[in-house]
């Protein structure tokens, strides 16, 4: 499909870069995109984020800023505020932080003296880079102790998570990732956190558009702080959020600002409000619940074609996938997927013996491909195409990729994707 030129300044002005976001959207748009931190916003919501409301400074919090003129802004800001506290049921919400990293490092300011311990999942396990992990700013300011998941099984151990957290006594536990393909037990999180004395920090950046819709339970009666991105799953700017119990607000909000931030991105407020707004709708519960049941049915097809899945498939919308019975390579199979249309991430798998950046797995999702109107119907063509790419990525077949992706493009242009073409 060819799509129209819908920025007709920036032509004028920039036609080079014109030319590659109008590269991208056509990219966006022929491609099946299964990376599962990634997702389609409603035009609504790119509409927000490109306002005059980037001209206006707004350092400071609605009724106590350090600039006038707040007037709209200060409405904006409290109208998004409201929406986060209605949709997640939560006694406090902070909409400033830029992103799912600065909002994780306001919890360790709120909560923490550099020195102190604290806890999450080890990277290669899943985890994130702000939960700890020694390459992180985090890992290197705190001393970051990591838990991780069996071998056998892929899932968490409550038992050695408990020992590990009464042996360091964490100031912070961290539960949440990045690669969890299962349902996160918050209840024996919480229950672990209380009995070591530990701040419990619900990190559900993957996960948040789903609790919203209800496809997965919700941290709030559990965690003290829930950390979140609003783009991913919740179909939102790329943005964070901080939300909490009453008793933790004002050590978070003075964490955010001044502690780490100056004025908010008053363009990405107003966006994350249309966010909240649309996940607050009936049809957001329904996409969340279809986005679950289309991993499953993906899952399924993929093990039945022969995918060593890890924890064996997924409650929620994310796969990962170990390729060494395949004998290829994560990395290697992820650039012939993209060659085919087919947009994955390479990613590490637990106890994987290769290295980071050339590991054993495949990361996927189902996020966009669900906003698209993708179905259960169409996991079987998706898990084919991925198993015929990933066999021409071992023999080196480029002719193969190059019919995937036509069949790719062919699928797509029935589905366009939300946000690229006016509607």
């Amino acid at each position: 499909m060819t799509l129209p030129l819908p920025h007709p300044a920036l032509s004028a002005t920039d036609p080079e870069l014109a030319a590659l976001v109008g590269a991208e959207e056509q990219l966006q748009a022929d491609t099946l995109r299964l990376i599962p931190s990634e997702n389609y916003v409603s035009r609504a919501v790119l509409e927000a984020s490109g306002t005059v409301l980037q001209n206006k400074y707004s350092e400071g919090y609605p009724g106590r800023r350090y600039y006038e003129g707040q007037q709209n802004i200060d409405k904006i800001e409290r109208l998004a505020i409201d929406r986060a506290k209605a949709l997640f049921g939560v006694e406090h919400a902070n909409v400033q932080p830029y992103s799912g990293s600065p909002a994780n490092l306001a919890v360790y300011l709120a909560f923490a003296e550099p020195g102190d311990t604290v806890m999450g999942m080890a990277l290669p396990m899943g985890g994130h880079l702000t939960h700890g992990w020694g390459v992180s700013a985090t890992g290197r300011w705190f001393q970051g102790v990591q838990y991780g998941v069996r071998q056998d099984t892929g899932l968490i151990d409550f038992d050695e998570v408990r020992e590990l957290a009464l042996k360091e006594r964490p100031k912070i536990i961290f539960c949440g990732g990045t690669a969890l393909p299962r349902t996160i037990d918050f209840p024996a999180f919480a229950e672990i956190a209380r009995e070591s004395g530990a701040v419990l920090v619900a990190d559900v950046a993957h996960i948040a558009g789903l609790i919203a819709g209800g496809a997965h339970p919700s941290p709030v009666p559990h965690a003290d702080v829930i950390s979140t991105t609003t783009h991913k799953t919740l179909r939102g700017p790329r943005g964070a959020m901080l939300m909490s119990r009453e008793e933790h607000a004002k050590a978070l909000d003075k964490a955010v600002f001044p502690g780490l931030q100056g004025g908010p991105h008053n363009q990405t407020t107003a966006a994350i409000a249309v966010a909240l707004h649309e996940a607050a709708q009936p049809s957001f519960r329904d996409y969340a619940r279809a986005v679950v049941a289309n991993a499953r049915a993906l899952a399924d097809e993929l093990l039945a074609r022969g995918f060593d899945l890890v924890s064996g498939g997924t409650d929620n919308h994310l796969i990962l996938m170990d390729l060494t019975p395949k004998d290829v390579p994560g990395k290697v199979a992820a650039k012939a997927l993209d060659r085919a249309g087919i947009v994955v991430n390479y990613n590490t798998v637990p106890y994987d013996p290769r290295k980071p950046f050339d590991p054993s797995g495949v990361r996927i999702g189902t996020p966009s491909l669900t906003s698209r109107g993708l179905g259960t119907q169409h996991m079987a063509a998706v898990a084919e195409w991925i198993d015929r790419g990933v066999t021409a990525a071992g023999a080196g077949d480029e002719d193969a990729l190059a019919v995937i992706r036509a069949e790719v493009a062919e699928l797509m242009a029935a589905f366009p994707a939300p946000g690229l073409i006016a509607q």
